[in-house]
Protein backbone atom coordinates (compact mmCIF):
# COMPACT_ATOMS: atom_id res chain seq x y z
CA UNK A 1 0.00 0.00 0.00
CA UNK A 2 2.49 2.52 0.73
CA UNK A 3 4.76 1.40 -2.35
CA UNK A 4 1.62 2.44 -4.59
CA UNK A 5 0.89 5.59 -2.24
CA UNK A 6 4.59 6.59 -3.11
CA UNK A 7 4.25 5.66 -6.74
CA UNK A 8 1.36 8.28 -7.15
CA UNK A 9 2.95 10.88 -5.43
CA UNK A 10 6.20 10.78 -7.71
CA UNK A 11 4.16 10.69 -10.74
CA UNK A 12 2.04 13.74 -9.49
CA UNK A 13 5.40 15.50 -8.40
CA UNK A 14 7.09 14.24 -11.79
CA UNK A 15 3.61 16.08 -13.41
CA UNK A 16 4.38 19.30 -11.86
CA UNK A 17 7.46 20.49 -12.76
CA UNK A 18 6.88 23.18 -14.83
CA UNK A 19 8.99 22.53 -17.54
CA UNK A 20 7.04 26.25 -19.69
CA UNK A 21 8.28 28.19 -17.04
CA UNK A 22 11.84 26.49 -16.89
CA UNK A 23 12.42 26.28 -20.45
CA UNK A 24 10.96 29.65 -21.07
CA UNK A 25 13.40 31.03 -18.64
CA UNK A 26 16.32 29.80 -20.87
CA UNK A 27 15.27 31.09 -23.48
CA UNK A 28 15.38 34.69 -21.95
CA UNK A 29 11.86 34.99 -20.54
CA UNK A 30 12.00 35.64 -17.01
CA UNK A 31 8.36 34.53 -16.16
CA UNK A 32 6.31 32.84 -18.83
CA UNK A 33 3.38 33.56 -16.80
CA UNK A 34 3.77 36.78 -16.61
CA UNK A 35 3.70 37.49 -20.84
CA UNK A 36 1.72 35.92 -23.73
CA UNK A 37 -1.92 34.35 -21.89
CA UNK A 38 0.63 33.89 -18.45
CA UNK A 39 -0.40 29.54 -19.47
CA UNK A 40 3.10 27.44 -18.82
CA UNK A 41 2.46 25.79 -21.87
CA UNK A 42 4.05 24.98 -24.79
CA UNK A 43 1.77 27.15 -27.15
CA UNK A 44 2.30 30.52 -24.68
CA UNK A 45 5.93 29.19 -24.77
CA UNK A 46 5.85 29.40 -28.56
CA UNK A 47 4.74 32.68 -28.84
CA UNK A 48 6.59 34.37 -26.44
CA UNK A 49 10.47 32.57 -26.05
CA UNK A 50 10.32 31.20 -30.03
CA UNK A 51 9.69 27.74 -31.70
CA UNK A 52 12.75 26.14 -30.13
CA UNK A 53 12.16 26.49 -26.56
CA UNK A 54 8.04 25.51 -27.05
CA UNK A 55 9.61 22.27 -29.32
CA UNK A 56 11.64 21.48 -26.00
CA UNK A 57 8.44 22.32 -23.80
CA UNK A 58 6.09 20.00 -25.50
CA UNK A 59 8.88 17.04 -25.74
CA UNK A 60 9.55 17.49 -22.25
CA UNK A 61 5.42 17.63 -20.76
CA UNK A 62 5.46 14.67 -23.01
CA UNK A 63 8.23 12.97 -21.43
CA UNK A 64 6.66 13.50 -18.12
CA UNK A 65 4.02 11.29 -18.73
CA UNK A 66 6.42 8.68 -20.51
CA UNK A 67 8.45 8.74 -17.30
CA UNK A 68 5.83 8.28 -15.14
CA UNK A 69 4.57 5.01 -16.15
CA UNK A 70 8.22 3.50 -16.73
CA UNK A 71 8.66 4.30 -13.43
CA UNK A 72 5.65 2.81 -12.30
CA UNK A 73 6.17 -0.17 -14.18
CA UNK A 74 8.84 -1.45 -12.16
CA UNK A 75 6.57 -0.89 -8.79
CA UNK A 76 3.33 -2.31 -9.99
CA UNK A 77 1.80 -3.46 -6.88
CA UNK A 78 0.56 -7.50 -6.55
CA UNK A 79 -2.75 -6.45 -5.00
CA UNK A 80 -4.26 -3.88 -7.66
CA UNK A 81 -4.84 -5.02 -11.16
CA UNK A 82 -1.79 -3.37 -13.47
CA UNK A 83 -4.07 -1.62 -15.47
CA UNK A 84 -5.82 0.49 -12.47
CA UNK A 85 -2.17 1.11 -11.05
CA UNK A 86 -1.21 2.41 -14.80
CA UNK A 87 -3.94 4.31 -15.59
CA UNK A 88 -3.73 5.73 -11.74
CA UNK A 89 -0.46 7.31 -12.11
CA UNK A 90 -1.05 8.63 -15.97
CA UNK A 91 -4.16 10.75 -13.76
CA UNK A 92 -1.71 11.38 -11.08
CA UNK A 93 1.04 12.79 -13.98
CA UNK A 94 -1.77 15.19 -15.30
CA UNK A 95 -3.33 16.21 -11.99
CA UNK A 96 0.45 17.27 -11.44
CA UNK A 97 0.50 19.60 -14.25
CA UNK A 98 -2.48 21.13 -13.49
CA UNK A 99 -2.17 21.81 -10.63
CA UNK A 100 1.66 22.15 -9.59
CA UNK A 101 2.21 22.40 -6.03
CA UNK A 102 5.54 24.36 -7.41
CA UNK A 103 3.52 27.24 -8.95
CA UNK A 104 0.82 27.13 -6.45
CA UNK A 105 -1.32 24.48 -8.09
CA UNK A 106 -1.74 26.90 -11.09
CA UNK A 107 -0.37 25.15 -14.14
CA UNK A 108 -1.07 24.36 -17.52
CA UNK A 109 -3.96 22.01 -19.41
CA UNK A 110 -2.57 18.56 -19.18
CA UNK A 111 -3.16 17.39 -23.10
CA UNK A 112 0.88 16.93 -23.22
CA UNK A 113 1.20 15.02 -20.27
CA UNK A 114 -1.49 12.88 -20.51
CA UNK A 115 -0.75 12.20 -24.06
CA UNK A 116 3.10 10.93 -23.25
CA UNK A 117 1.36 8.18 -20.25
CA UNK A 118 -1.53 7.32 -22.59
CA UNK A 119 0.78 7.00 -25.65
CA UNK A 120 2.66 3.73 -23.04
CA UNK A 121 -0.50 1.91 -22.56
CA UNK A 122 -2.87 2.50 -25.81
CA UNK A 123 -0.89 3.58 -28.59
CA UNK A 124 -2.91 3.02 -31.14
CA UNK A 125 -6.13 4.71 -29.71
CA UNK A 126 -3.98 7.91 -28.97
CA UNK A 127 -2.38 8.13 -32.17
CA UNK A 128 -5.74 8.03 -33.58
CA UNK A 129 -6.58 11.20 -30.83
CA UNK A 130 -3.65 12.73 -32.62
CA UNK A 131 -4.33 12.61 -35.67
CA UNK A 132 -7.95 14.25 -34.47
CA UNK A 133 -6.13 16.92 -33.05
CA UNK A 134 -3.97 17.78 -36.06
CA UNK A 135 -6.85 17.54 -38.44
CA UNK A 136 -9.14 20.16 -36.29
CA UNK A 137 -5.96 22.50 -35.28
CA UNK A 138 -4.91 22.49 -39.09
CA UNK A 139 -8.56 23.00 -40.44
CA UNK A 140 -9.64 26.01 -37.60
CA UNK A 141 -6.27 27.06 -36.21
CA UNK A 142 -7.68 26.80 -32.48
CA UNK A 143 -5.26 24.61 -30.67
CA UNK A 144 -7.62 24.52 -28.08
CA UNK A 145 -10.28 23.02 -30.05
CA UNK A 146 -7.91 20.42 -31.37
CA UNK A 147 -7.17 19.55 -27.60
CA UNK A 148 -10.96 19.46 -26.46
CA UNK A 149 -11.60 16.92 -30.23
CA UNK A 150 -8.84 15.06 -29.48
CA UNK A 151 -10.06 14.75 -25.62
CA UNK A 152 -13.56 14.00 -26.48
CA UNK A 153 -11.96 11.34 -29.48
CA UNK A 154 -10.26 8.93 -26.73
CA UNK A 155 -13.43 7.50 -25.13
CA UNK A 156 -15.47 7.64 -28.08
CA UNK A 157 -12.75 5.13 -29.61
CA UNK A 158 -12.51 3.12 -26.87
CA UNK A 159 -16.53 2.59 -27.27
CA UNK A 160 -16.44 2.41 -30.73
CA UNK A 161 -13.67 -0.77 -29.79
CA UNK A 162 -15.98 -2.16 -27.56
CA UNK A 163 -19.09 -1.74 -28.64
CA UNK A 164 -18.87 -2.43 -32.32
CA UNK A 165 -15.52 -3.90 -33.10
CA UNK A 166 -16.02 -6.49 -30.11
CA UNK A 167 -12.58 -5.96 -28.70
CA UNK A 168 -11.82 -5.86 -25.29
CA UNK A 169 -10.99 -2.96 -23.78
CA UNK A 170 -10.63 -2.83 -20.12
CA UNK A 171 -13.17 -0.95 -17.96
CA UNK A 172 -10.55 1.21 -16.40
CA UNK A 173 -9.23 2.41 -19.48
CA UNK A 174 -12.86 3.71 -20.49
CA UNK A 175 -13.61 5.12 -17.20
CA UNK A 176 -10.61 7.06 -16.86
CA UNK A 177 -10.67 8.08 -20.38
CA UNK A 178 -13.97 10.24 -19.52
CA UNK A 179 -12.38 11.49 -16.69
CA UNK A 180 -9.69 12.55 -18.60
CA UNK A 181 -11.72 14.31 -21.13
CA UNK A 182 -13.74 15.87 -18.49
CA UNK A 183 -10.96 17.55 -17.16
CA UNK A 184 -9.08 18.72 -19.98
CA UNK A 185 -12.61 20.18 -20.82
CA UNK A 186 -13.03 21.86 -17.66
CA UNK A 187 -9.46 23.64 -18.11
CA UNK A 188 -10.31 24.85 -21.33
CA UNK A 189 -13.67 26.55 -19.95
CA UNK A 190 -12.70 29.94 -21.02
CA UNK A 191 -11.29 28.28 -24.42
CA UNK A 192 -14.88 27.10 -25.17
CA UNK A 193 -16.72 30.28 -24.32
CA UNK A 194 -14.02 32.33 -26.26
CA UNK A 195 -14.60 29.90 -29.54
CA UNK A 196 -18.42 29.96 -29.07
CA UNK A 197 -17.95 34.26 -28.69
CA UNK A 198 -16.11 33.80 -31.69
CA UNK A 199 -13.01 35.06 -30.05
CA UNK A 200 -10.61 32.92 -29.74
CA UNK A 201 -7.15 33.53 -31.16
CA UNK A 202 -6.28 31.29 -34.38
CA UNK A 203 -2.92 29.39 -33.56
CA UNK A 204 0.10 30.54 -36.74
CA UNK A 205 3.26 29.63 -37.25
CA UNK A 206 4.53 33.29 -36.84
CA UNK A 207 5.04 34.02 -33.07
CA UNK A 208 4.08 36.99 -33.68
CA UNK A 209 0.21 36.86 -33.05
CA UNK A 210 -2.03 38.33 -30.22
CA UNK A 211 -2.47 36.68 -26.69
CA UNK A 212 -4.55 34.16 -25.84
CA UNK A 213 -4.85 31.52 -23.42
CA UNK A 214 -5.78 28.51 -26.26
CA UNK A 215 -2.21 26.59 -24.92
CA UNK A 216 -2.06 23.08 -23.69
Amino acid sequence: MATTLTSLLVAYLIGAVPFGLLIARLYGVKDIRQVGSGNTGATNVYRTAGPRAAAWVFLLDIGKGVAAVLIARLFSPDWWPQDVFLMSVVFATVLGHVFPIYLRFKGGKGVNTALGGLLMLMPVEILVCLAVFVIMTFLFRYISLGSISAAVCLPAVLLIERFLMHRQVPDVYLYFSILLSVLVILTHIKNIGRLIAGTENRFHLSTASPKGDSHV
